[in-house]
């Protein structure tokens, strides 16, 4: 399974799945990132948290337990 904390800086992928329950995979969903949806890592923090990244047209920054839970192809 790859998620999006490991997806390469440039690198543009798609979710497949958002992992989680309640209140976080509610949040997550509401900044856009939902099942289909392009992502590109866009930069990432010298000690890995957060990660940047642009999801349908704005740049978003959120933190690498977050990106952990977003599974990409």
């Amino acid at each position: 399974m790859n998620t999006l904390r490991d997806t390469a800086v440039g690198q543009t992928v798609k979710i497949v799945r958002i992992h989680g329950e309640g209140a976080v995979r509610r949040r997550i969903m509401d900044m856009g990132m939902t099942k289909g949806t392009e992502v590109t890592v866009r930069k990432v923090a010298p000690l890995g948290d957060p990660v940047e990244i642009t999801v349908r047209g704005y740049e978003l920054s959120i933190r690498k337990a977050d990106a952990e839970m977003v599974e990409v192809l």
